[in-house]
């Protein structure tokens, strides 16, 4: 079975492969990335794809049999005609499964909606390509709090506008093992999961950091307003505001979700000081 997997190059595609290998064996899985040098690390087979063509998936997609499909990163209303170039070759080169990296979250009610809402017509294209599938809605990844830890170290806090909203993190290394798992099983054919694990606030979040790292953060809640203004200076309009988005739906309970990690991976969700503390281990 020749298993192939998207955004190969980006971190979440790579660690996809890596569990891949050792599942079903180099040989079985393709690298497919719009720029194939930089995945030639993974050490498997890499094509070139770009979600903007349907030509160059017409291509990589050939001799595939399961296909991952991470979720891509253009502004929402280009990404669904992208993700149907990929559901389109998928079908001509008679694919027989596509997994989808879709997200948890609102289609409605903040600013990161539209990319929630974008990621379920992916879905729904899926669901009606006529091809067998299964779809994980990620959680927020925990790996670019523990990466901007030595900012909230130099400000004291950690400062956003979720509140007292509950938000059940995951991270790449977690979500990969599941994903493995749904492109080599038939038992998740059909299945939508909330790949997530227990939810918590921004301060249990800080509590944690603090027994894994030895720090003294507390938690500052800002209003919505106030911390898109200050992620818009810091990282441009687009981004800033998606950021304020997803720390709004934590606020407004969007990401509070039950998870359905252990029926999609075989085992529990890994507890959040345990990821952080081997987070820190290997950075």
């Amino acid at each position: 079975m020749k298993i192939a997997v998207t955004s190969a190059s980006g971190q979440l595609g790579t660690a996809i492969v890596e569990h891949l290998i050792t599942e079903v064996g180099k040989n079985n899985v393709i690298g497919i990335a719009r720029t194939p040098e930089k995945a030639n690390h993974l050490g498997v087979e890499i094509r070139k794809g770009d979600y903007s063509s349907r030509e160059q998936f017409n291509e990589a997609l050939q001799d595939i049999d399961t296909l991952l499909l991470v979720s891509g990163m253009d502004k929402p209303e280009k990404r669904i005609q992208q993700h149907r170039n990929v559901i389109a070759a998928a079908k001509q080169n008679g694919v027989k499964k596509i997994v989808y990296t879709s997200i948890v979250g609102s289609e409605e009610g903040n600013a990161f909606s539209p990319i929630v809402k974008s990621n379920r017509q992916t879905e729904k294209d899926i669901e009606e390509s006529g091809l067998q599938f299964s779809i994980g809605r990620n959680g927020v990844y925990i790996e670019p709090d523990l990466e901007y830890i030595d900012q909230y170290v130099k400000e004291g806090e950690i400062r956003n506008c979720a509140a007292d909203g509950k938000c059940a993190y995951t991270s790449r290394n977690e979500l990969s093992f599941a994903y493995s798992q749904m492109l080599t099983d038939e038992k998740h054919n059909g299945q939508i999961y909330n790949l997530v694990g227990e939810a918590i606030t921004q301060t249990e979040l800080a509590e944690f950091i603090n027994q894994v790292y030895h720090t003294n953060l507390s938690y500052h809640p800002v209003s919505v307003a106030a911390y898109e203004e200050e992620r818009k200076i810091a990282l441009g309009d687009f981004l800033g505001t998606v950021i304020a988005g997803i720390y709004e739906g934590i606020k407004i309970g969007v990401n509070n979700v039950p998870s359905d990690f252990e029926a999609a991976s075989g085992r529990i969700h890994k507890a959040i000081p345990q990821i952080i503390s081997e987070y820190k281990s290997v950075n």
